[in-house]
């Protein structure tokens, strides 16, 4: 059956929080619209100007950037040291799958800014039984994630008495649970309730769980802060793509040409969209499982943001999502092994998360191709590669090359 799409993007009527006006236009598209042409952005960076400097030299800190190492937090951390002359406090939560390229790029970042660092890894044993449960329960296996990376970086900011929190990106450039004519998006605990948490709290996932050796002992890196004790710091928590517009292609661009910040392959992502979702190494995974709940994945809203930016035709995004999208990504072989289950199991989850009106068969959908960094992630149970033999693989087929090329030379003297 086919999906309805907005008539000028490509959004199908299966994602979250999507509606469409009497043109057949979406709800995001027309938020774009507003973005545009009716934010005072040169009021919005006065007002950011004076709340900068209203916590300015209040602490050991000024603020607190919550860190991947994608796009927009490097670009969040850039500005504010750059532009706006702030000491930042950097917290990285570590979800457990950064891959190489960011590491690097992490670390070249950190030390061209001169920034300090608090990086938080939780335990693996707990990580791999919360993405199970949650993709049982919400057909998603990022809760762990989600609510570490939004809850644990308040705990800090109590923790160190750091009242200002800057994230990056509006969700109001992709969705419409908040909304750019609804003003400032305050990063907060409705907002993480809301959507951040899938409506699953920490108390919630231990009754889910159901295992007498984890308690909410375990659970605490995931539990939002009381608000009382937000309140007795003086908080706020916002995101910076609510007082300068946002814009993910120059911003990348600017990373790239100020960081050295690399971009990467993503799987089911075309070429040109380097910069997008490159911190988890299954990142392909998730978009596979967000195809057969709903019938459309990354590259529908990479094209989408394109066509609203007028850097895209319609046409060519058509054909752009028709290529790459709905393709069996090669690291789910990962993912299944680190969760102990088989693909007709991942299946079955996958199928019982079915977004009306969508229909899919995973089992009839072509493998794509591995990644580049595949084979040195860190496996349990499935052969992998470490870096010392990636690197000895690389020195022998060099001088494969270099014999090659001798013997190719001494022919040419011959002839």
């Amino acid at each position: 059956m086919e999906l309805i799409k907005c008539s000028r993007c490509v959004t199908p009527e299966t994602h979250e929080t999507i509606h469409f006006d009497e043109n057949g236009v979406c709800n995001v598209c027309r938020q774009s619209e507003f973005k545009k042409e009716s934010i005072d952005w040169a009021s919005r960076e006065i007002e950011l100007q004076e709340l900068l400097d209203a916590y300015r030299g209040k602490g050991d800190y000024d603020c607190l950037v919550p860190f991947s190492g994608g796009k927009d937090s490097t670009f969040t951390l850039l500005t504010l040291v750059r532009e706006y002359h702030l000491k930042p406090l950097v917290i990285s939560f570590d979800h457990g799958f950064y891959r190489p390229t960011v590491e690097e790029s992490k670390t070249r970042t950190f030390r061209k800014l001169g920034v300090d660092v608090l990086r938080f890894t939780p335990n693996w044993h707990l990580v791999k039984k919360l993405m199970l449960e949650s993709m049982k329960r919400k057909g998603d296996f990022c809760w762990h994630c989600h609510t570490g990376i939004f809850a644990y970086p308040m705990q800090v900011a109590i923790r160190y008495k750091v009242p200002l929190v800057i994230w990056g990106e509006p969700s109001a450039e992709y969705t419409s649970y908040y909304s750019y004519d609804d003003g400032i998006e305050e990063v907060d605990e409705e907002r993480f309730n809301r959507f951040v948490n899938l409506g699953i709290n920490a108390e919630d996932m231990v009754g889910m769980l159901n295992d007498p050796k984890i308690t909410m002992r375990d659970m605490q890196p995931f539990v939002y802060p009381p608000l009382r004790e937000l309140k007795a710091i003086n908080y706020r928590s916002f995101c910076l793509g609510s007082y300068i517009p946002w814009d993910v292609k120059s911003q990348a661009q600017l990373i790239k040409d100020e960081l050295g910040w690399q971009e990467e392959e993503v799987e089911g992502v075309p070429p040109g969209y380097g910069y997008e979702k490159i911190e988890c190494s299954f990142q392909g995974v998730r978009d596979y499982l967000k195809y057969i709940k709903r019938g459309y994945a990354r590259t529908s809203h990479l094209v989408s943001i394109d066509i609203r930016n007028g850097r895209l035709d319609r046409e060519e995004a058509v054909r752009l999502v028709e290529e790459y999208e709905g393709r069996r990504p090669a690291s789910l072989d990962v993912f299944l092994d680190y969760l102990g289950i088989s693909e007709s199991e991942f299946n079955e989850i996958a199928i019982s998360q079915l977004v009306h009106p969508n229909q899919c068969d995973p089992a009839a959908l072509p493998r794509g191709k591995e990644l580049w960094d595949q084979r040195i992630w860190y496996h349990e149970n499935i052969p992998g590669m470490g870096i010392k033999e990636l690197m000895h693989k690389y020195d022998d087929s060099q001088k494969e090359n270099e014999l090659n090329t001798m013997s190719a030379e001494k022919l040419t003297i011959v002839k």
